[in-house]
């Protein structure tokens, strides 16, 4: 079973690992230099306030691995030390002969050394498949200035209008969310020629692919690496008007490959925990993952059914820690909905208890065959949502616009979704983020095997955190002193404000050109909140428009969108 989810059309056959690796289990942090107190010194500005805006501790898995331990093993001669896990506290360790773990256990610090392959693994055909939809470049006849702003039509997203219309993603879209000032670290096998792909000019040239790293080869470029992490990207980061643009093009990212296409073993679980803390140290919002485990090239290591539960393989134990520290994990249900009865379940680390894992539907809302079910009788609901992942559109390395299927291609159409939605409420955690993708969802009150809580409705799940925003800030504060409701308006809407001054206050709706519609006057005063309910006294078209309020000391425009 291979970990990359998409059809299977041709292959090519791929080298044997040469090594014998291990993961060895290091007994604390003793003299690591590094206190709770000073988490500066190991983790980023960013990573920090994430913390404390969701009141999550810093606590002793947060800790680096003492790096003394780290210079012991180093030092013996043919041991090379590939990456390290401050959460589990424990070294991926590669060595040519199995009679060095004799010196490796003799350290008191060490408590254990796991297997995690053997030296001669199976060759794997590695298949996969895509199919074109147009001939020409994506860079012909565009003008990819990096532009995010405006209302989006249905002929500017080009062939992705389909997709993100299932989920009503352009309501978000439209109101100026497309993940602006939010972070995705995306896990996967390698982004072919990113570097170069026009569907990723404006985030090279707005400086928004914040870094890469190859925790399978140990080195910085993912460039000259596999398609599939690059198709993904693909979905959820291009901005090419007119052919695709992305569910988050504004976001920011880091790029990792963790899988190894060579071969399929517990290793590839130890690089995605690497990765994870990585994006987790730099500040990530949100991590996105088309991988999953559950059958290795040596069934020893097989992950049964019943250790798919939710909390038991390595990588689903570090993706559920991962939302522990705050992050929004989003993963692939697997594409073994027509296996066995033994194979057909969600694979790792979508099985996680605190991930979003996505499921596929086609454009018409039909589960796709091949996405993976949940669990039977645990009472656990999985996947958690399904997306379009039959037929999806996405943009190759080569720059031209291509269909895939797959839950990896339905995944980042979801996850760029629910990086918007959290840059529109950046108040709330990722619990309530997830909770309202959730309760948005068509079989919320009904949630099945197949198709979990169904499909996200983004414009629902918006109302949902509006409402309960407006619910919880009563009295407003000085700092959060107006808010527009609903959006979308209909023949009205209502001002929240907490006005900084006393006497008159100006209501202006505006089109988005700058034109007066309708004003209104207000009696206000200082420090007394106050709800209004503005009527439209002419009809106007649906679309975009600007609520502008203005008193002596204070003036702020908001974005709505009139249905």
């Amino acid at each position: 079973m291979r970990t990359l989810f998409i059809f299977l059309i041709f292959s090519i056959e791929l080298v044997s690992a040469q090594e014998y690796k291990f993961l060895v289990q290091l007994k604390d942090k003793n003299n690591s230099g590094f206190s709770v107190s000073q988490p500066s010194a190991f983790l980023s500005g960013k990573a920090i306030q994430r913390r404390k805006k969701q009141n999550i501790p810093i606590d002793q898995t947060d800790l680096p691995v003492t790096e003394a331990y780290i210079d012991s093993l180093s030092a013996i001669q043919f041991l090379r030390v590939q990456n390290r896990s401050r959460w589990f506290n424990q070294v991926l360790i590669s060595v040519p002969d199995t009679s060095i773990l004799q010196k490796v256990r003799q350290f008191s610090f060490v408590t254990s050394s796991q297997p995690v392959n053997n030296r001669q693994l199976k060759k794997i055909p590695y298949r996969y498949s895509i199919n074109q939809v147009r001939a020409s470049s994506g860079r012909a006849g565009l003008e990819n200035t990096g532009s995010v702003s405006g209302i989006i039509s249905p002929s500017q997203y080009g062939a992705s209008f389909s997709q993100i219309h299932t989920h009503h993603g352009e309501f978000l879209h439209n109101l100026g969310f497309q993940g602006e000032g939010k972070t995705i670290a995306i896990l996967d096998d390698g982004f072919n020629n990113y570097l170069y792909n026009p569907a990723f000019d404006s985030l090279r040239n707005n400086h928004r692919i914040l870094g890469t790293y190859d925790f399978v080869h140990q080195k910085t470029s993912v460039n000259e690496e596999a398609n599939h992490g690059a198709l993904c990207f693909s979905i959820v980061a291009s901005n090419l008007p007119g052919t695709l643009i992305g569910t988050a093009r504004a976001a920011s990212y880091w790029l990792f490959k963790t899988e190894d296409d060579s071969s399929e073993t517990p290793v590839e679980e130890q690089n995605w925990v690497a990765a994870a803390e990585f994006a987790d140290s730099v500040g990530a919002d949100l991590i996105t993952t088309s991988l999953g485990y559950g059958y290795f090239d040596d069934p020893k290591y097989n992950l049964t059914y019943g250790e798919r539960d939710g909390h038991t393989s390595l990588i689903s134990r570090a993706a559920n820690l991962a939302v522990a520290k705050g992050m929004i994990v989003t993963a692939s249900a697997g594409n073994s909905g027509i296996d066995s009865l033994e194979t057909k379940f969600v694979s790792c680390p979508a099985d996680g208890d605190s991930v979003y894992a996505v499921g596929a539907i086609d454009f018409f809302g039909r589960i796709a065959g091949f996405s993976s079910w949940g669990p039977n009788g645990s009472g656990q609901v999985k996947p958690d949502g399904v997306s379009i992942g039959l037929n999806t559109f996405l943009i190759a390395p080569d720059g031209n616009s291509y269909t895939g299927s797959g839950t990896s291609f339905s995944n980042p159409n979801l996850a760029g979704l629910i990086t918007c939605l959290w840059q529109a409420f950046p108040e709330f955690n990722a619990h309530d983020i997830l909770s309202a993708v959730r309760q948005s969802s068509d079989l919320y009150a009904n949630p099945d095997g197949r198709f979990g809580y169904g499909i996200p409705d983004f414009e629902k799940a918006y109302q949902i955190l509006l409402l309960k925003k407006i619910d919880g800030i009563r009295p407003l504060t000085a700092s959060d002193w107006l808010h527009v409701f609903p959006i979308p308006f209909h023949e009205s809407f209502e001002i929240f404000v907490l006005p900084a001054a006393t006497g008159t206050a100006d209501i202006q709706l505006l089109d988005v050109g700058g034109k007066l519609i309708q004003s209104e006057t207000l009696q206000i005063k200082a420090g007394l909140s106050l709800r209004v309910t503005i009527r439209l006294r002419i009809s106007v078209s649906a679309g975009g428009y600007f609520v502008r309020y203005t008193d002596s000391k204070n003036t702020k425009t908001i974005k709505v969108l009139k249905d």
